[in-house]
């Protein structure tokens, strides 16, 4: 069982061998409660998205690709002022804080829509500015909660929890419209109380991410002591620029594979619109398709960030991307017989995708980036791979209407194998765990419980 460390740590423990004998820092666990009540929050509402907009207002897989990727996009883009935000005034808790409590309030927008698609997809949109503000500052404090060498493992625990809500939010949707006779208001109204509920636990259980400063020692009593003016104090640290990590050689190398491999990646929702495609599944399992793929990434989340801790997280990184290519390859093998044959190995393939992937790609790039600029780093890294999955959705879209599912497929496999030669040569070949040559690795203090 994972226990939260309690008090103040002045100096870091000695880890046991491969860091197994750590306990995860109780603000991992804290943003990972934080995370669980809000995707229970966000998957409410979002778990029939695809099948709404496609088969409910008639989109065509070109347009659902370039919504989904501009939303996505935007995301991305807020991601940046979200991390120069919390690095400048060293306030992660603040912005993250802002990014959940946006998200809840879009839950009120979705209400007051009534139907429109403009005002749902205004409220989608501010869903997703929340989320773009809110994630590089929750992965920066991880990063500064955790010691290095523990990283992956700090990812998969709080990647675990986020993954839970995301299983929890589509059961709790459909149990509430089975009670209430597919009342969706209801829907809106129960998500925007959840999502409150995650603002207020921020506020009370995640620590600030400022560490107290240091206690000066007393200076030795002395027989008349020369009087000297005090020193004077140093100005408070700013953040730096959010593009200043690209100064560094091995973030470079992180991002450019990052992105690479990111721009092959056609997305979760895509795979499931191809799972019904070639099944012909019944409409009202295809909100159900999410839920296999999120217990696998529940189930792996954290054995693959320990493993990551151990072994590197270059090669889990690049072996996630192996499982994808799997993806593509079981969607275009000729697959008789029942359709579990095809959907599970669809599924967990991908939950093994982004279990090996997420959090690691964080806890790779996070021991590389300086701490007073932590969020900004990670900010660009995020946003970097998202706008080249953009690229992906927009172009899989275009490439499915114009070819046909099969050979855009073809295609897309096609890409992700060239992405993954190119991301073997590209990343670097980390020490796991060590961080940044004078950058020693930054504690946040635990707060105390009873």
């Amino acid at each position: 069982m994972y226990l939260a460390t309690t008090g103040r740590r002045d100096t870091p423990v000695r880890p046991r061998s491969g860091g197994a004998g750590r306990r995860v820092p109780g603000t991992v666990l804290a943003l990972g409660t934080v995370s669980l009540v809000t995707d229970i929050s966000s998957e409410m509402v979002t778990a029939v998205l695809p099948l709404y907009l496609v088969l409910g207002l008639g989109l065509s897989p070109l347009q659902f690709g370039f919504l989904d990727g501009l939303f996505n996009g935007v995301a991305a883009v807020v991601r940046l002022l979200g991390g120069y935000a919390a690095d400048r005034g060293r306030g992660h808790k603040r912005v993250a804080g802002l990014g959940y409590a946006l998200s809840a309030l879009s839950r009120l927008g979705l209400l007051l829509a009534g139907g429109a698609t403009a005002g749902i997809a205004a409220a989608l949109a501010t869903d997703r500015v929340g989320k773009g503000i809110r994630t590089a500052p929750r992965d920066a404090l991880i990063t500064l909660s955790s010691p290095p060498e523990a990283l992956g493992r700090s990812f998969g625990v709080h990647r675990a929890m986020d993954t839970t809500g995301a299983l929890l939010g589509p059961l709790a949707a459909f149990a509430l419209l089975w009670a209430t006779a597919d009342a969706y208001d209801a829907v809106f109204v129960v998500s925007f109380c959840v999502g409150l509920l995650g603002v207020l636990l921020l506020v009370l259980y995640v620590p600030g991410q400022q560490p107290d400063p240091p206690v000066r020692p007393a200076p030795p009593v002395r027989p008349a002591p020369p009087v000297r003016p005090d020193p004077p104090m140093r100005p408070v640290p700013r953040g730096r620029k959010p593009f200043e990590a690209l100064r560094d050689p091995a973030f470079r190398r992180i991002l450019a594979a990052a992105s690479l491999l990111g721009a092959a990646t056609i997305g979760d929702a895509f795979v499931y619109l191809l799972l019904q495609d070639r099944l012909d599944l019944p409409v009202s399992w295809f909100p159900l398709l999410p839920l296999g793929a999120a217990a696998c990434y529940l189930l792996l989340a954290i054995p693959a960030g320990r493993i990551a801790d151990r072994v590197g997280r270059r090669l889990p990184f690049l072996y996630g991307h192996l499982a994808l290519l799997g993806v593509y390859a079981t969607l275009l093998a000729p697959v008789g017989g029942p359709a579990l044959l095809l959907l599970v190995p669809v599924l967990v393939l991908l939950g093994v995708f982004y279990a090996t992937t997420d959090g690691v790609l964080m806890a790779l790039a996070g021991p590389v980036l300086p701490t007073d600029g932590r969020a900004g780093g990670l900010a660009v890294l995020q946003t970097g791979q998202a706008l080249a999955r953009l690229l992906a959705a927009a172009g899989f879209g275009a490439a499915w209407t114009l070819w046909g599912p099969g050979p855009a497929l073809w295609a897309a496999l096609s890409a992700l194998l060239v992405a993954l030669a190119g991301g073997w040569a590209l990343l670097p070949r980390d020490p796991s765990g060590t961080p940044a040559p004078g950058q020693p690795q930054a504690q946040i203090p635990e707060r105390r419980t009873a």
